[in-house]
C-alpha cells in the first residue's frame, strides 16, 4: 500500500509531559499538571459522549468515533473489528486507510496484535511490529500499532485498532486518551446494534405477516414453492434453496423446488433420511446450521460452491412434511438471526403446502367424481326408453329433465304384449348419483318382474316385497304404473304415492283418484287399480312432482290447475307438442329460479 513520509502533528494539550491522571504519586492530585490533564479528560469525555448520544445509526456512530479519535491522535489508518461470536472471529466493520485484501481478512481470537487483544482483553502498544512473535504482517509498511478492546457490560464486542507507518509513533497518552474512547464507544456500539436488530426484527416480522398472508392463498403447490422462494430472499441474501417435501411414506426425501444462482430448477433429487444433513434435520426434528460443510462428515457434495449450509424441518400437525435448504458459498454465513426468520417462516410455509396439497387432491377428487357422475348420466340415459312406442290409436311422447347431472326420477316404457305398453314413471328419494343407483334397482327388479306381465296392481305389490327384501335407510320410490290397451282405448291405472294422472277430455279435466303408500317403506301395502275407458281426442298427463312444486321468484308453485288448463288448451296438438309446451311454460315459471328437483312429463294422446 502507497503511504506519504509520516509527519508529526501539531502538539495537542494533551501530548508533551503528559501523565495518566491515575499517576503512581499519591499527591497527583495536587500537581497543576494533573488538574489540566483530568479537566481535558473531562472534556474530551464530554465531546464524545455529545457526538455519540445522538445517533443510534451504527455506520454514523463509527464514522464519528474515527473523528473523534483523529481530532487527538493524527493517524493514518485506523480500523474497528467487531467479534463474530459463532465464528469467534474479529471482522473489519469500519476502516480508514487499509486495503480491500486487509477488509477481507478474518483474525481468529488470540491470533495477530487485534486477536490476542480480545484474548486477553488488555491493550497493547506496539512502538515496534517486528519485535511481536503474533503480529500479522497484513500491511509490510506498519512499524507501529496501538489495539485496545471494546467492552462493553463486561462482555468483549470488538477492538478499535491504529497502525502506523513510523517506529514509536504512539505514546502512552494515547493510549490513555484510545481506551477512554474505547470505553464509551462500545456500550454505544452495543446500543446501534441492539437498535439495528430490533429494527430489523420489526421488518423482518412485517415481511414475514406480508409472506404469510401472500402465500396463504396460493393454491397450486408449484407456483406456492417458486413464490417461497421469491419471497425469501427478501429477508435472507442466498445464494442457493431448495425445498424438498417427504413421500408418502415419510422415508425420502424428494426436491420439489430448486433456485441456484439467479435461475430456478428442479433436479429430482430422492435422498433418503437416513443420509445427508436433510435426512439429520427430519431425523433429529430440528433445523441443522453448519458453518463449514467441508468439516462436515454427513453432507452431501450437491453443489461444489457451497461452503455453509442452513437447513429448517417443515412442521405441519405434529409431523414434518419436508425441508427447507439454503446454501451460501461463504462460511458462516448463516447466523442465528437468519435460523430464527426461518424457523418462523416455516411454519406458514408448511401450512401453505398442506393447503396447496389438499386443495389439489380435492381437485383431482372432484375431477374424479365428474368422470364418475358423466359416466352414470350415461348409463341413466341408456337405462331410459330412447322413444316412446307406435300404437295405432294413441301417440306417447316424454320429457325428461333433471334437477342435477343426474336425477331420481325414473320412466319407462314396457312391452306387454301386441297392443299392450305399460307406462312406467317414478320418483325416488334423493337426488343425484344416491338417487340414481337406487332408480337403477327399481328398474330392473320391474323389469324382471314385467316378463310374468302382472297388473298394475300387482306389479306394485311385487315391486314393494322386492324393495323390503333389499330395504335401504330412507330410501323409497313414489311410481304410477298404468297399462295401455290400444284395441280398445283403456287404460288401468295403480299408483304408490306418485302425482295423480290428470286427465282431459272435451276441455274438462278429471284427476285420477288413484292412491298408494311409496314402495319399499312399509312391509304388506296394498294398491288400487282404476280402468279409464277413453274416447278419441281425449289426453292423459302423468307428472313427477318437481313440475307442480316448481317455484318462481315469489315462491309460488305451479300447481295442478294451471298445469290442467295448459293441458286442455292443448289436447288436439300432437303429444310431443303438448309436452313441450308444458315443459317452457314451467321454464317460464320459474324464471331465474334454480330447479331443485327433477322433472318429468308423459303426454298419452288417443286418436
Amino acid at each position: 500500500m502507497e503511504s506519504n513520509p509520516p509527519t508529526r502533528p501539531e502538539r495537542h494539550e494533551y501530548e508533551g509531559d503528559y501523565r495518566p491522571a491515575n499517576s503512581e504519586n499519591p499527591h497527583a492530585h495536587l500537581d497543576p499538571t494533573n488538574v489540566r490533564i483530568e479537566t481535558a479528560d473531562l472534556t474530551y469525555l464530554a465531546q464524545m459522549a455529545d457526538a455519540l448520544n445522538t445517533t443510534l445509526d451504527l455506520e454514523t456512530l463509527l464514522n464519528r468515533t474515527s473523528e473523534l479519535v483523529r481530532a487527538v491522535i493524527h493517524y493514518r489508518i485506523f480500523a474497528i473489528f467487531l467479534l463474530n461470536d459463532r465464528a469467534h472471529d474479529l471482522r473489519m466493520r469500519f476502516q480508514i486507510g487499509h486495503t480491500p485484501e486487509v477488509q477481507r481478512m478474518r483474525f481468529p481470537v488470540g491470533k495477530g496484535v487485534v486477536g490476542q487483544v480480545a484474548l486477553t482483553r488488555q491493550a497493547v502498544l506496539l512502538n515496534d511490529v517486528s519485535t511481536e512473535p503474533n503480529y500479522i504482517a497484513a500491511n509490510p509498511d506498519v512499524r507501529s500499532e496501538l489495539a485496545v478492546p471494546l467492552i462493553a457490560k463486561n462482555r468483549l464486542i470488538g477492538v478499535m485498532d491504529l497502525e502506523s507507518e513510523e517506529a514509536g509513533y504512539f505514546r502512552p497518552e494515547h493510549l490513555h486518551l484510545l481506551t477512554l474512547t474505547a470505553s464509551r464507544i462500545a456500550q454505544a456500539i452495543e446500543n446501534a446494534r441492539l437498535y439495528a436488530r430490533v429494527s430489523r426484527q420489526a421488518q423482518t416480522l412485517a415481511v414475514l405477516n406480508e409472506i404469510s398472508t401472500e402465500i396463504i392463498s396460493i393454491l397450486d403447490l408449484d407456483l406456492l414453492l417458486a413464490k417461497v422462494g421469491q419471497l425469501l430472499r427478501r429477508l435472507i441474501d442466498y445464494q442457493m434453496f431448495s425445498i424438498m417435501l417427504l413421500d408418502e411414506k415419510g422415508e425420502t426425501l424428494i426436491t420439489r423446488y430448486a433456485w441456484r444462482f439467479g435461475f430456478a430448477h428442479a433436479p429430482l433429487r430422492r435422498i433418503p433420511i437416513t443420509s445427508g444433513l436433510v435426512g439429520a434435520a427430519v431425523r433429529e426434528w430440528r433445523p441443522i446450521n453448519v458453518p463449514d460443510v467441508r468439516k462436515e462428515s454427513r453432507y452431501l457434495p450437491m453443489n461444489p460452491e457451497t461452503r455453509s449450509e442452513l437447513i429448517v424441518p417443515l412442521f405441519h400437525k405434529g409431523r414434518i412434511i419436508g425441508v427447507m435448504d439454503l446454501e451460501h458459498t461463504r462460511t458462516a454465513f448463516f447466523n442465528q438471526e437468519h435460523e430464527r426468520m426461518l424457523t418462523t417462516m416455516a411454519a406458514q410455509v408448511a401450512i401453505a403446502i398442506e393447503n396447496a396439497r389438499l386443495y389439489q387432491a380435492v381437485k383431482r377428487q372432484e375431477q374424479q367424481l365428474e368422470r364418475d357422475i358423466a359416466m352414470a348420466r350415461e348409463v341413466q340415459l341408456r337405462l331410459l326408453p330412447t322413444s316412446p312406442p307406435q300404437h295405432t290409436n294413441a301417440e306417447l311422447a316424454v320429457r325428461f329433465l333433471p334437477a342435477r347431472t343426474i336425477g331420481g326420477d325414473l320412466y319407462d316404457f314396457v312391452e306387454y304384449g301386441p297392443g299392450h305398453t305399460a307406462i312406467v314413471l317414478g320418483d325416488v328419494s334423493g337426488k343425484a348419483a344416491p338417487a340414481a343407483l337406487f332408480a337403477a334397482l327399481v328398474s330392473g327388479i320391474m323389469r324382471a318382474a314385467a316378463q310374468q306381465r302382472p297388473e298394475p296392481a300387482a306389479m306394485l305389490t311385487t315391486l314393494n316385497d322386492a324393495l323390503q327384501e333389499r330395504r335401504l335407510e330412507s330410501q323409497y320410490v313414489a311410481m304410477l304404473f298404468a297399462l295401455w290397451n290400444d284395441e280398445n282405448r283403456t287404460l288401468q291405472v295403480a299408483n304408490s304415492g306418485a302425482v295423480q294422472p290428470i286427465f282431459c277430455r272435451s276441455g274438462e279435466t278429471i284427476t285420477v283418484r288413484a292412491e298408494g303408500l311409496p314402495l319399499g317403506m312399509f312391509p304388506n301395502a296394498t294398491y288400487e287399480e282404476f280402468n279409464l275407458a277413453t274416447q278419441p281426442g281425449d289426453a292423459v298427463i302423468f307428472i313427477s312432482d318437481g313440475i307442480l312444486d316448481a317455484e318462481n321468484e315469489q315462491e309460488e308453485m305451479y300447481g295442478s290447475e294451471r298445469l290442467a288448463s295448459l293441458l286442455c288448451a292443448h289436447r288436439e296438438k300432437p303429444a310431443a307438442v303438448i309436452a313441450d309446451a308444458i315443459m317452457a311454460d314451467v321454464t317460464r315459471f320459474q324464471g331465474t329460479r334454480d330447479r331443485f328437483d327433477d322433472e318429468t312429463i308423459i303426454v298419452l294422446r288417443v286418436r
